[in-house]
């Protein structure tokens, strides 16, 4: 198996990132990180009441410090915000600091999974499934050339992804 040091998660909300990174850790004997977790507790709020407060500029401006450092260490799995990859500096920091791997699901699975989560700021909005849609059309092409994998999660199992994601990484 290729030795990995670090793997990141991308890909839209609903995806699956933080379930399955938690896998995947678990299997590699990996520390699992979550990026928006890891913003939470050093705030002492969630992210609604980061982008109440400061907007959606500066929760990116705290996501950007914490991808900056957190992708610097070595022996894990981060999984990232689905808006990480709209920042230049976050993609070249991931695509240069470890394995990146895109988790994609289509935009009506990422409804299902999100409806009910009101801690989705993005879409606290009266079009939630037009919301992801338009999100899907700006950052898919960003998360395609930033990913070295792309994993769907269409369908799937969170444990069967895991595997199919270790599985993967050991062919390389």
């Amino acid at each position: 198996m290729t030795h990995v040091n670090n793997i990141f998660l991308i890909g839209p909300m609903g995806t699956g990132k933080s379930t399955i990174g938690r896998q995947i850790a678990s299997l590699l004997r990996l520390d699992f990180v979550d990026s928006d977790h890891e913003i939470q507790n050093r705030t002492g709020v969630d992210i609604p009441t980061i982008f109440d407060f400061e907007g959606e500029e500066g929760f990116r401006r705290r996501e950007k410090a914490v991808i900056d450092e957190l992708t610097h260490k070595e022996g894990q799995v981060l999984a990232t915000g689905g808006g990480s990859v709209l920042d230049p500096e976050n993609r070249r920091n991931l695509s240069s600091r470890g394995f990146v791997i895109y988790l994609y699901c289509g935009v009506d699975q990422q409804y299902q999974r999100t409806m009910r989560d009101r801690n989705r700021p993005l879409l606290q909005t009266d079009d939630p499934l037009g919301r992801l849609g338009t999100l899907m059309d700006e950052r898919d092409p960003l998360y395609r050339t930033t990913a070295d994998l792309v994993v769907t999660t269409e369908n799937r199992s969170a444990s069967s992804v895991a595997k199919e994601i270790v599985r993967k990484l050991a062919e390389n």
